[in-house]
């Protein structure tokens, strides 16, 4: 192998002969293990979320897979019906075309060539990061099959009466004309104003106050026009004569009543509430209560007021109050009308006053506009009935959720769901299947010649809905209809349901939830048996990664690296205002002064599995990235020795006689803890601990220790041959073991390294991903080795630790006195001291005798056993408390300067709590160096 490890020259080659030889397609004997892809938006590109997401799926289907389990993780993009139709009308609109110039069917064929050109860039990039998906069974969500999976999915739901076409209130996107889900929208908190507005009463009517007006606050005065009532609270005093009575609605002259209702906040205002039902959540459900009318003062583009539509509460047009706008307001955008009736109110003398109010915004998760509840007539999913069940296969534990507490968030939501608006006002998208005849009726079928056969319908004038179903209806049949559903494939039978399902929390109701209920319904399975929820990667400080915020990172310029000139474009690329691109340029450069080094996929997958403690918001930290990659090379370089101690040499493959000594015996029996550590870590979903365990022993065991604890036995050619050979045998093989629990984590380095050693070790195959999984084997723990080593450990590091306090050097020979030694002690020096002698450079050991005094000395400590190192001539003492001096002088000095920084109170007060913390850190540690360092210089100056 090449001395450095290089990750850019193997990588991409490996992945490809993995992929080219069918490695990643379901291959194994065992019981089936299935992982669903969660389908990442063909509009889209890589994001830290989908590596870290990638990371756990790929993890645990290696994993699996090396177990023997019959292993499918299926890819797959979803068509992500708002994105992408943003994404090509954005583009037509820089030809200055707009999608109604095309018409729906050219539209779409632009729709589909552009994902043909982009839409595989997520799918190149998933394959950058080593995901050993089954790109054979690769799926789109408008895939044929998936599409009349739909289609069926749509028929079968709405013959059960779960699907109905209703009129009500939706949140409109006003940029996209289409409705969206409660869950697409955001909540931003605003300063904005609550304008106090005078109705006056009817007939005469005065209130206990002797004022013939009521007055009404509210954040949106122009939906005034469509007002159906004034509330007020049943107990409240001040109103109760004045319930049933009238108010006369300003600029229109129309009659409203005044009615009673718990909703009313006697404390909120005046107690008095317009009632607008048409156009506000709350007011809907009070109207629906009173039998409102609504009155709908909007157009179809939501933006504009239109002629005034009048309904009931089941939507038939109510004969007694149809009319129109005045004729100033119609045509005219919504926020201008309301500064036109505002000022028509202040003509009036009926605009009490303007108070500033605080308030949410609704807006568009995409378009970013302010959302309108608007009425109108979409398709809707009677949830109720399927939640019932996907709430009982939680409760039974058939589906587990992990960690255990996001349990209570699906019970919550699903305890009290709503329906669910299914139509979307887009053109791409799985079109509804549902046919309208010139009377209005409606009719569903998975095809038009179905609906004729089945309603008789001849050769009657039919037109298709030109509503598109929810992207996350096709999406909630993805683990059963990626299988084949509905026809009973045989990978169906064998793969559903599947096992975990990988995701945030942020989409456990989008998705899970919707998946858990149509699943349940439509192939009475779950769909999978537990949910991993993992938690939103942030940046260093916590923070959410976003574009504004300048701290997104690429997951392949960790990978593969990018200079800072690029990152920065990068970052600030298609930013509007120069002020923000200029501080993120400036944060940028601060961060990253030399761009981003070429880490490696191994060392960002390591980072992202280390990082992956249950449930957790990960805080990713481009150090820990470093430092993996730092463990790459040691990896890399440990096998560079083994093979260097192996190759062509006797490792007694074909059975010859090994000795093993204690320090094979005891690396032999860690490994077996090991095994079974990072299994049943994997096993909880404890991605974190299994990669600290394995961490730990390759680094700190095998690497660290074993390799320093076996040069002796290697490099002396007096040395028995069957010791020779067991040592090379044990250092072989358990590198081979430790390539094979690595390979989840690290496949590239894995694979590469085991292709090379795998003679040596005496084992056979093509590739590492279709070995057997390590399984620990007890008798093969050896407690006495495992003691014998951890004592030689703590008398080396003690020694160690003398040496470096008191500036011995390593090439310098020592000799050494112990005292208050056990039987088991002396046995320890005797069988170890040629051990001893040559790793810790020791030129003497000897007991010390009773009664005997120890001369000065340096002293550590190994259980109860004292180990003495004699100063007497191993330093210049003059020297060395002239240097002690000196570093306690410079130590003392920034004590003091930091500890003063931090008694400033005004400096306290002003300063960021980062910075505070990291000056209380910089202090800790200045007083513990300088602490230990007047206790080395008493220690000297005492001999």
């Amino acid at each position: 192998m090449d001395k450095t490890y290089q990750p850019h020259a193997i990588e991409t080659a490996l992945y490809q002969n993995w992929e080219a030889k069918g490695y990643f397609a379901p291959q194994g004997s065992g019981e089936p293990y299935t992982i669903m892809i969660p389908p990442p938006n063909v509009t889209g590109s890589l994001h830290m979320g989908h590596g870290f997401n990638n990371s756990i799926m790929d993890a645990l289907i290696r994993f699996r897979r090396m177990q023997g389990r019959n292993t499918l993780w299926q890819p797959g993009t979803d068509h992500a019906g708002i994105a992408t139709q943003m994404v090509v009308e954005r583009q037509l609109a820089a030809d200055g075309i707009g999608r109604h110039d095309l018409g729906r069917e050219k539209f779409l064929e632009k729709v589909w060539e552009w994902k043909e050109q982009s839409g595989g860039t997520i799918t190149r990039q998933i394959r950058r990061l080593g995901s050993s998906v089954d790109w054979s069974r690769e799926r789109f969500t408008m895939d044929d099959g998936l599409s009349e999976a739909v289609k069926e999915a749509f028929v079968r739901l709405h013959e059960d009466g779960l699907i109905y076409r209703g009129k009500r209130l939706v949140n409109w996107d006003t940029k996209f004309h289409t409705a969206i889900s409660d869950l697409e929208v955001e909540n931003h908190d605003e300063k904005g104003s609550l304008w106090n507005l005078r109705y006056p009463l009817a007939d005469g009517k005065k209130t206990a106050e002797g004022n013939d007006y009521l007055i009404v606050a509210t954040t949106r005065p122009e939906t005034m026009l469509g007002d159906s009532a004034v509330a007020v609270h049943p107990e409240d005093e001040r109103y109760k004569a004045l319930i049933g009575s009238f108010v006369e609605l300003p600029l229109l002259g129309r009659r409203i009543p005044i009615i009673a209702d718990d909703y009313c906040d006697p404390e909120f205002g005046t107690g008095c509430v317009k009632i607008t039902p048409a156009h506000d959540f709350n007011d809907y459900e009070v109207g629906k209560r009173h039998n409102l009318p609504l009155i709908n003062i909007f157009d179809k583009n939501a933006a504009v007021l239109a002629q005034a539509q009048v309904f009931n509460i089941d939507g038939s047009v109510n004969a007694e109050i149809v009319g129109s706008l005045p004729a100033e307001y119609a045509g005219l955008d919504r926020f201008v009308a309301r500064k036109q009736i505002v000022a028509a109110f202040d003509a009036a003398g009926l605009l009490e006053k303007i108070e500033d109010h605080a308030l949410k915004v609704p807006k568009g998760d995409r378009s970013g506009t302010v959302i309108e509840p608007w009425l109108t007539d979409q398709w809707y999913v009677s949830t109720k009935p399927l939640a019932e069940k996907a709430i009982a296969v939680v409760e039974s534990g058939e589906i587990q959720f992990v960690p255990k507490q996001y349990e209570n968030m699906y019970f919550s939501w699903m305890r009290d769901i709503q329906d669910w608006c299914i139509s979307r006002q887009l053109w791409w998208g799985h079109r509804i299947p549902a046919w309208y005849d010139d009377a209005g009726n409606v009719y569903v079928g998975r095809d038009e010649a179905e609906v004729r056969a089945k309603h008789n319908l001849g050769d009657a004038n039919l037109r298709q809905d030109d509503d598109v179903l929810d992207t996350w209806f096709s999406s909630g049949l993805w683990t059963f209809s990626t299988l084949g559903w509905p026809q009973q494939t045989d990978f169906l039978k064998t793969f559903h349901p599947t096992d975990v399902l990988v995701t945030g929390f942020d989409i456990i109701f989008f998705w899970v939830a919707r998946m858990i209920m149509l699943s349940t319904h439509l192939t009475g399975q779950i769909p999978f048996k537990t949910v991993y929820v993992h938690g939103l990667v942030r940046d260093g400080q916590g923070q959410k990664m976003s574009k504004s915020k300048g701290n997104v990172l690429d997951p392949l310029d960790i990978v593969d690296g990018i200079d800072l000139e690029s990152l920065v474009a990068k970052r600030t690329s298609g930013m509007m205002q120069p002020k923000l691109a200029e501080k993120i340029a400036k944060q940028t450069r601060a961060e990253f002064p030399d761009g981003i080094a070429a880490y490696g996929t191994d060392a960002l997958r390591f980072t992202n599995l280390a990082l992956a403690s249950t449930g957790r918001d990960i805080k990713f930290d481009m150090g820990r990235v470093e430092g993996y990659r730092n463990f790459c090379n040691k990896l890399w370089n440990a096998a560079n020795f083994v093979i260097e101690n192996t190759d062509d040499k006797d490792t007694g493959i074909n059975g010859e006689a090994v000795e093993l000594s204690p320090v094979d015996r005891w690396i032999i029996s860690a490994l077996q803890r090991t095994e079974a550590d990072v299994t049943r870590h994997l096993d909880a979903f404890r991605f974190d601990l299994a990669a600290q365990t394995l961490y730990e022993f390759i680094w700190d065991e095998y690497c660290a220790w074993y390799l320093e604890l076996v040069k002796p036995v290697l490099w002396d050619e007096n040395a028995p041959i069957e010791r020779q050979r067991g040592t090379r045998r044990t250092l072989v093989r358990v590198l081979e073991v430790i390539l094979r629990l690595a390979h989840p984590f690290m496949p590239f380095i894995t694979e590469e390294i085991w292709q090379r050693i795998k003679g040596q070790a005496g084992v056979q195959g093509e590739t590492l991903m279709l070995q057997p999984w390590p399984v620990a084997n007890e008798s093969r723990i050896d407690a006495a080795a495992e003691g014998d080593i951890e004592w030689v450990k703590q008398l080396m590091l003690g020694v160690r630790q003398i040496r470096g306090e008191m500036k011995i050097s390593m090439a310098k020979r020592i000799d050494i006195i112990v005292a208050n030694a056990s039987a088991e002690d002396l046995r320890r020096l005797a069988d170890f001291e040629p051990l001893l002698s040559k790793l810790a450079k020791l030129e003497s050991v000897r007991v010390l005798a009773a009664g005997e005094e120890a001369p000065m000395s340096a002293t550590t400590l190994v259980g109860e056993m004292e180990v003495l190192v004699p100063m007497a001539g191993l330093i210049d003492k003059d020297a060395e408390l002239a240097r002690l001096d000196k570093e306690i002088g410079r130590l003392e000095g920034e004590v003091q300067r930091v500890g003063g920084k931090l008694s400033n109170q005004g400096f306290v007060a002003k300063a960021p709590a980062e910075v505070l913390d990291k000056e209380r850190a910089k202090l800790a540690e200045a007083e513990q160096a300088l602490a230990k360092m007047v206790e080395q210089r008493g220690k000297i100056a005492a001999l």
